[in-house]
């Protein structure tokens, strides 16, 4: 196996963290994986680079050499990243807009309104199911602006010194069958879904303990929520084996419907970030901008949020605060 920067990070990561437990946490990545990962690593180097025991990891003197030269490479890379862009964006007039995103609605439409306002802008887009490898991407200057959501009044990644702008604030609906019992109800009551089992499609926060939360105060406790990519979640939808939990703004495919829940217990917040020290920063307000449009774009394919969401000002585009 090649050294690989990744591999760099990943080192860095643990012995910033001081264990491989807080390490895989901070990178958004399973502990399992992490070890291997780092065992793969270790076998690379011809050694091992952490002494681990119940206190924690210790760098050995061979881990010791590895992170003097990582702490040297890998910030020497992120200036070449940034020098790079602004290189691309200042020399020659083309902008290069980096985009990372989790699942939502604002993505494809920024990316349109983009090219349209500037059709030889260079535009890159990422795709991740978590905010914290997001976030370290921005942090690291491998992307310039990231779309992420968090629960309720969660607070974004904050490991790094970066902006954060909120955008928009989803309510959670269901998603249900057209042919379900309570897919003709304009809500429904989360105590009317007592024993069913749900999906969701993975991430990070506090969203999974929030939900719990909110069907204890209705009165039941859930089954166990299948976590699973948003394909996967529909099919469990259209079988009837899933009521899905799903983003007041996401589009329900032919044969479904996303029915709110009464009382709006669950909330979903879309915030864009950047890094404040970065070139790319100075078009934040662009693009927070042309995001917000997007999200309000995603709402208007929606006629049964846009009625739900009237009166409502504490949802949607760039809510009132409260």
């Amino acid at each position: 196996m090649r050294l690989e920067l990744r591999h760099l990070q990943i080192v860095c990561a643990i012995a910033d963290n001081g264990s491989v437990t807080k390490a895989a946490s901070a990178l958004g990545l399973a502990q399992p994986a992490l070890t291997a990962q780092l065992q793969r690593i270790e076998r690379s180097l011809g050694g091992p680079l952490f002494e681990r025991d119940r206190r924690g990891a210790r760098p050995t003197a061979l881990g010791e050499l590895v992170l003097a030269r990582a702490r040297v490479v890998l910030p020497a890379v992120q200036d070449l990243q940034e020098e790079a862009a602004r290189l691309v964006t200042d020399g020659d007039g083309t902008r290069c807009y980096r985009i990372g995103s989790v699942n939502g609605p604002i993505l494809s439409g920024l990316v349109r309104r983009l090219a349209s306002a500037d059709p030889h802008a260079q535009l890159v887009t990422q795709i991740s199911w978590s905010p914290v490898e997001l976030a370290n991407q921005l942090a690291a200057g491998r992307l310039d602006f990231v779309l992420v959501g968090v629960c309720g009044n969660a607070s974004p990644p904050t490991d790094h010194d970066l902006s954060w702008r909120l955008l928009a604030v989803d309510a959670v609906f269901v998603l249900l069958a057209d042919t379900h019992p309570l897919a003709g109800r304009q809500e429904v009551d989360l105590a009317d879904l007592a024993g069913v089992q749900w999906a969701a499609t993975p991430g990070e926060s506090c969203f999974l303990a929030c939900f719990v939360a909110a069907c204890a105060r209705a009165g039941f406790t859930p089954r166990q929520v299948y976590e699973s990519d948003v394909r996967t979640c529909i099919e469990l939808a259209e079988s009837g084996d899933a009521v899905v939990l799903c983003q007041a703004s996401f589009r329900p495919p032919p044969g479904l419907v996303s029915v709110p829940i009464a009382g709006a217990p669950l909330r979903w917040r879309h915030l864009l970030g950047w890094h404040p020290a970065a070139s790319a920063a100075k078009y934040a307000d662009v693009i927070a901008g042309n995001a917000v449009d997007a999200y309000r774009d995603a709402v208007a394919r929606l006629p049964r949020l846009v009625r739900w969401l009237d009166g409502r000002p504490n949802f949607g585009a760039e809510p009132a605060a409260g």
